[in-house]
């Protein structure tokens, strides 16, 4: 009977502890993302009056983020999309203080749907945190996709985070 109980005590305890990841909504933006904990957004306009939508949560010891950009003139070229996707990562690498990068790896297609496109990067910030960053985006919708920790990041949860987007379209 021991040797049954504490396997079981065992596993209730790890499950008991455990972050799940959860579906969550980007405000009122239509797109949604799975994350670890409920991030709560800010709401903002670009220069060219573009929704901004910011969130972000820690668990963990590791703190993860979302922006999502509902872009006003949507792009309907997707290489132009994606050059716009890296600009606007290349802007973001100056707002959190970035002072070195891997570079960007692309050819990233969101739930290989090949109307979206998708950039993947690491980063370490001035406080020696170290950043994976993805950036999605499907002309009408750029969202970037951030985790950042002192510590090494937890590669599997980090990445089911960063695969988590979903856009309106796609959210069914």
């Amino acid at each position: 009977m021991k040797k049954i109980i504490l396997p079981l005590l065992l596993l209730i305890s790890c499950t008991a502890f455990s972050q799940s990841l959860k579906k969550y909504p980007v405000s009122k933006s239509g797109c949604s993302y799975y994350n670890y904990c409920d991030a709560k957004f800010d709401i903002s306009k670009s220069t060219d009056s573009s929704d901004i939508y910011t969130g972000e949560c820690a668990a963990a010891d590791v703190t993860y983020g979302i922006i999502c950009v509902k872009l006003l003139n949507p792009v309907t070229d997707l290489q132009m999309a994606e050059d716009l996707l890296i600009a606007y990562m290349d802007f973001l690498k100056q707002s959190f203080e970035i002072t070195s990068a891997a570079g960007y790896g692309k050819g990233h297609r969101l739930n290989n749907n090949e109307n979206t496109r998708g950039i993947i990067d690491y980063w370490k910030d001035k406080e020696n945190d170290g950043w994976k960053v993805k950036g999605w985006t499907d002309g009408k919708i750029v969202a970037v996709m951030y985790a950042y920790s002192k510590k090494e990041l937890p590669e599997t949860k980090v990445n089911m985070f960063l695969d988590g987007f979903r856009f309106p379209a796609s959210d069914k």
